[in-house]
């Protein structure tokens, strides 16, 4: 209604009236921010709806089920999006988890190909022809991705200064970090820090010349006390350590083996003959120079040094006749050792590697010999070589660890070996360097400095949900399996639902208290030597390892399971427990923010593949208790290794096309077998979760349905390039098959794979012959 009166006068001005300048120049930017994210997020549903209709309506062998190259892939089954076309905008998932997931998988991809012919190219294709590996790495992969980023979130937390109130654990990293930074003190040192040591444990006879006059006096027996004492390895003529007693997981024993060599076993036994080795021996000369040798002397000692290594590789076992865990636990006391190996003061001997752990054994005291012909025919070796000849070996090794920790100009010659063995170009950036060296030194310190500031707890339940799920997807497969006997298979069930799980980090690395206890035996001080810091570190986690041997084993030590600032998985037959640490929940593994089917084909593959290493070769030999014991009934024994052949063959068969060099199928089947079981586990509790909570949206601008993307997101995490040098000696030395066989070799064998991508019969994806252990 209208009135003639005057309007009253307004008391309190407008809301706009009332802000100050600073406050209206805000406003008006974040109304322009707003209108801005607005647009933003119509030009992304345009892009996303018009790659739709382009993508969609397309024909060419962009899309995955189109005509391939060798073979047409069959109408298209039936499934939630068989019709893209009449499906709405909801079907699509634009989250950013969603819309960064979409991103990083058409990046990798190569739509080209068919993927019934050759599903990792069809997933890495983009990958593999778009990376260039730098020049400090020799490989570029999923997990080296994730190692890169993991060491940019440790970073700051090493390099920052940090409070005196912090705890010790805490300040030790910080200041290892910055020892290891520090290379104009290092450089400052230069050699001489070795040098000293060098002359403390009796000299380099190359170094020393004719002056070295210990030849009488000096003993490989005394030498190995010696590094013991100072930091260094004492298994360069045969292996010490302190294991769990693979017939009574609940203790702990001695343990011997044979020997730590320099470079791999399957070099040696080639002799100079093999590249490999002749870098090697170029590179132990170089380095004796470097440290002051005449190098006409290194070149001739030295060889004789190379040839007593090479002697001891060919009383070594190789890798394929150590896959038989029986054969290789030979108990016996310290007195029948002594009676069959007499060429030195054993007990002498032992209690001098564990003197400053307030252990004493004696003559009863039982030990395992892993490779009782490696220990006899050491004897004949140590008497026969000249004492000249071992001095100046153990003195190389020593020196060859050391020079890590030294000059440039050392490193650098290491370098140039590696380079002949791996294709690596450069030294990774220092950073890097020192980042991995106090992680992998100070594991509990920068594992809690890790989880408290990135890990998330909610990533920690559903990965649990993702283990529980995967489990008893492996407990159907038992059920059902048709070549296994009843009594087999009640233990096989027993053993995983045994299976312990480790996820993320063990909750005592939030008491700063308990990482305190375990380190207040270390100090060291900032200004502290490089070198002689390492090898102090090393004689402390020497010392911690050799005092478990009196103490029960805890298989939930939380000690052993700190292990969280790791990219990596395990599964361990002695605790039948798998763990994943906190590192790799994250990239390409796993996210909490997009769909399930990405997670259970990346991450999920890993947990099935741990779960089913507790049933390949190796793993199958232990009960559910952690103990070397055979529980499989005869029959069933046969039909699993008949099993296990087939993926040996299969696997052997494979030819990687770069290097041109067949995989070892033998020492590659645990991997090979727990891939195959792995992605099977995953896919059918993905399939199991999708049945209970409902089909998920597929992602922007992939046509493929939630079953493809799992094989999808399974295959990129595989997406590898690899130096010629670096794969080589993967295949010669490795028990992994290179990436792009962990795809084609599992899909291959998956009846599953060819049904979600219409693979016919005969095409490369879908063989008529399969493999098939789980």
């Amino acid at each position: 209604m209208a009135s003639n009166t005057p309007q009253m006068a307004i008391k309190n001005p407008s809301w706009w009236h009332r802000r100050t300048t600073l406050e209206k120049i805000l406003t008006l930017i974040s109304v322009a921010c707003g209108i801005a994210v607005v647009a933003l997020i119509i030009s992304l549903l345009t892009v996303v709806l018009t790659d739709r209709i382009q993508s969609e309506s397309s024909s060419t062998s962009a899309q995955p089920l189109t005509a391939g190259i060798r073979f047409k892939a069959l109408p298209k089954h039936h499934n939630s999006y068989s019709d893209v076309t009449e499906k709405s905008v909801e079907d699509i998932c634009l989250t950013p988890g969603c819309i960064q997931s979409a991103s990083k998988a058409l990046d990798q991809m190569d739509q080209t190909v068919e993927p019934c012919d050759d599903f990792y190219n069809y997933a890495c294709g983009k990958f593999i022809k778009e990376t260039t590996i730098p020049d400090e790495k020799v490989s570029m992969t999923t997990f080296s991705v994730i190692r890169d980023r993991l060491k940019e979130q440790l970073r700051p937390l090493l390099s920052e200064d940090i409070s005196d109130s912090e705890a010790t654990p805490f300040k030790l990293a910080n200041s290892l970090y910055k020892l290891c930074m520090n290379k104009t003190r290092i450089e400052e040192k230069g050699i001489k820090p070795l040098l000293d040591i060098l002359d403390n444990l009796g000299g380099w006879p190359v170094l020393k010349g004719d002056s070295w006059d210990l030849d009488s006096s000096w003993s490989w027996v005394k030498s190995v006390k010696d590094f013991r004492n100072n930091g260094y390895s004492t298994d360069f003529f045969f292996d010490f350590s302190i294991s769990t007693d693979l017939k009574n997981s609940t203790r702990r024993i001695i343990d011997t083996d044979q020997a730590s060599l320099g470079i791999s076993r399957e070099y040696l036994v080639k002799g100079m003959e093999n590249p490999i080795v002749s870098a090697y021996y170029d590179y132990m000369v170089d380095m004796a120079v470097l440290l002051g040798a005449e190098e006409e002397r290194a070149k001739q000692e030295l060889l004789n040094s190379l040839n007593f290594e090479i002697a001891l590789a060919n009383i070594s076992l190789p890798k394929e006749k150590r896959r038989n865990a029986t054969a290789l636990y030979n108990p016996m006391t310290v007195k029948e050792f002594q009676q069959r190996y007499p060429y030195t003061d054993w007990l002498d001997y032992f209690n001098a590697i564990l003197k400053d752990t307030g252990i004493v054994i004696g003559e009863e005291e039982v030990i395992i010999v892993s490779v009782p012909t490696f220990m006899e025919e050491l004897g004949p070796l140590l008497q026969n070589t000249p004492k000249r000849v071992m001095a100046n070996y153990v003195m190389w090794r020593i020196s060859g660890f050391s020079s890590f920790f030294l000059t440039e100009k050392l490193r650098k010659r290491q370098l140039q070996y590696s380079t002949a063995v791996s294709g690596k170009q450069e030294q990774e950036p220092r950073w890097k360097e020192c980042v991995e060296i106090t992680s992998s030194n100070l594991r509990l310190s920068v594992g809690a400095l890790y989880i408290r500031k990135y890990f998330r707890e909610d990533s920690k339940r559903a990965a649990l949900d993702m283990v529980n799920d995967i489990k008893s997807v492996f407990i159907d497969i038992l059920e059902k399996v048709e070549w296994m006997d009843e009594v087999t298979r009640v233990s096989a069930l027993e053993k995983v639902s045994a299976m312990a799980t480790h996820i993320g980090y063990p909750d005592e690395l939030m008491d700063d208290g308990k990482i305190v206890e375990y380190y207040k035996d270390l100090e060291f001080q900032p200004d502290s030597n490089y070198l002689n810091t390492i090898l102090y570190m090393n004689k402390f986690g020497t010392t911690k390892a050799f005092k478990k041997l009196r103490m029960p084993v805890n298989k939930t030590d939380w000690i052993k399971h700190s292990k969280p600032a790791i990219v990596n998985a395990f599964y361990s037959p002695i605790e039948n427990s798998i763990q994943f640490p906190a590192g790799i929940l994250q990239g390409q593994f796993f996210s909490y923010d997009r769909p399930k089917y990405m997670n259970y084909g990346a991450i999920g593959f890993v947990i099935g593949h741990e779960i089913t290493h507790g049933f390949d070769d190796q793993g199958r030999q232990f009960d559910k208790n952690g103990n070397l014991v055979d529980w499989w009934q005869s029959d069933t024994k046969t039909a699993y290794l008949e099993k296990a052949r087939c993926i040996i063959e299969q696997y052997g068969n494979y030819t990687e096309p770069n290097v041109k060099l067949n995989l070892n199928g033998i020492n590659t089947q645990d991997e090979n077998i727990a891939d195959n079981g792995g992605i099977k586990e995953a896919y059918y509790a993905y399939r199991k979760w999708a049945v209970k909570h409902g089909p998920e949206p597929r992602l922007p601008g992939l046509n493929l349905s939630p079953e493809q993307m799992f094989w999808l997101s399974a295959a990129q995490t595989w997406c590898s390039v690899v130096r010629p040098e670096a794969m080589k000696m993967r295949i010669i030395t490795g028990f992994h098959s290179p990436g792009q066989f962990r795809v084609l070799g599992p899909l291959s064998n998956m009846h599953e794979f060819a049904k979600d991508f219409n693979c016919p019969s005969g095409s490369p994806m879908n063989p008529e012959h399969k493999c098939e252990v789980w």
